[in-house]
């Protein structure tokens, strides 16, 4: 039997073409389009489809309604997979797709749809409860994990990096102390590791705190 598949897509030019490349796949039947949010759930309720393909921004927001749609078809119809469509290869929208389960979903460049036999085979995928994960997004999630294990802040223990965390909302040492329910003592010591770890061991004191804040802050940007 043919896959039955929904696709969503506000742009009426790539909607059409789209639609009329999956209309012509001998072992996909389009049960339905869709141009926004709700015209894709509703679409999904009426016809359960296997698998929905569906563009990550559309009305209203033109954001990532795609993933929304996705978490909300997931919950609805676990049975009905769903494969997101984007034109960047964004880690933080796939993180965000696949953050609480990746079961039955999948995160596309929108150029593979060019491939047809390769997009089948993600429908597909999707579809049996597999996921999908597009090489380009596999390459910037592996350059951020690489970025990741060469900062210094890898290096720091938990204690230390809480410790940092305080630092960076401008607490002082007995501050942090009785945040952390710790000894000033204490803090002082993961204060000095972490200024090693961070190579601010040569820095005078108060520039090592405004260092040590700016290697963190960085550090969350990556994260």
């Amino acid at each position: 039997m043919p896959l039955r598949v929904t696709f969503a897509e506000d742009n009426y030019l790539v909607r059409e073409g789209t639609a009329a490349l999956l209309g012509a796949t001998e072992d996909l039947e389009l049960v339905a389009i869709a141009g926004d949010l709700d015209e894709l759930l509703t679409s999904v309720d009426e016809h359960r489809p296997d698998a929905v393909l569906t563009d990550i921004r559309m009305p209203p927001t033109h954001t990532t309604e795609g993933i929304r749609a996705a978490r909300e078809i997931r919950s609805r119809h676990p049975d009905t997979g769903v494969v997101v469509l984007s034109q960047f290869a964004e880690e933080d929208y796939a993180y965000e797709l696949l953050k609480d389960g990746a079961a039955g979903l999948g995160y596309l460049l929108k150029e593979r749809v060019a491939d047809v036999e390769e997009l089948v085979r993600a429908l597909g995928e999707v579809a049996r409860g597999g996921s999908v994960l597009d090489p380009q997004v596999i390459e910037a999630l592996m350059a951020k994990r690489d970025r990741m294990e060469n900062s210094p802040l890898a290096h720091l223990t938990t204690r230390e990096r809480e410790v940092l965390e305080q630092m960076a909302q401008g607490k002082n040492n007995a501050a942090i102390a009785a945040s952390l329910f710790l000894s000033d003592r204490a803090i002082e010591k993961h204060i000095n590791s972490l200024f090693q770890k961070l190579q601010l061991s040569e820095e005078p004191q108060v520039h090592r705190r405004v260092m040590a804040v700016l290697a963190f802050l960085k550090g969350t940007a990556l994260t």
